[in-house]
């Protein structure tokens, strides 16, 4: 959904939020790896992504609103496009969570190798 003027508060919230969601995931980090990053709480990030923002935030959408930047919102958080790789694998599915890294551990203990 393209964002305009036209849009009511609550579904640019929703929709901004949403669009935060999927480019964290494409950046492939969790919610509690980008809270502690932005330094905010995991329930903060949650509450964004699922568009429930503070008053704050919503004042700050009508400020914009007034001074005619709604429109601007796109080219500040524009429409993540997935890669043409990321395409052909997901084949109309979203991703929906990010993975972990491993890390990896060491297949035993480390020693000189046997003389023979």
């Amino acid at each position: 959904m393209k964002i305009d003027s036209k849009i009511t508060d609550a579904t640019l919230l929703k929709l901004i939020g949403a669009r935060l969601a999927r480019l964290r995931l494409s950046m492939n980090l969790t919610q509690e790896q980008l809270a502690t990053q932005a330094g905010l709480g995991v329930r903060t990030v949650q509450r964004l992504e699922l568009g429930m923002a503070a008053t704050q935030l919503s004042g700050f959408l009508r400020i914009c609103r007034v001074l005619g930047l709604i429109e601007h919102f796109e080219a500040l958080i524009p429409e993540p496009a997935p890669s043409p790789l990321a395409q052909m694998k997901l084949r109309g599915k979203e991703r929906k969570r990010a993975t972990a890294l491993k890390v990896a551990e060491p297949a035993g203990k480390w020693q000189w190798a046997d003389k023979t």
